[in-house]
């Protein structure tokens, strides 16, 4: 039986399907025409960074979620497994 926490395991899947979906989303780059004016360059400047970030984040996303997927199998302990106590030594 594969021991996996299914919290770590469900939020590394929500992570994953949210940096799937603002792909889809933000995969299409904002594009200029000719004759443009100044301002509208510098919107669309500004539109390509937001762009660029959403998909960054994405990755991100994507990424961490990944390993969250990852660190869920065997993240439980075992049923009877021993708690770790320390001990403090009189000196």
């Amino acid at each position: 039986m594969v021991l996996v926490d299914k919290k770590i395991l469900s939020g590394g899947l929500a992570m994953i399907s949210v940096g799937i979906l603002l792909v889809f989303v933000f995969a299409e780059q904002p594009t200029g025409q000719a004759g443009m004016t100044e301002e509208e360059i510098i919107d669309l400047m500004i539109a390509e960074d937001e762009n660029q970030a959403y998909q960054l984040l994405s990755g991100i996303l994507i990424g961490i979620g990944f390993l969250l997927v990852l660190i869920s199998f065997g993240a439980r302990r075992k049923k009877g497994s021993a708690k770790r106590t320390e001990k403090k030594h009189a000196e």
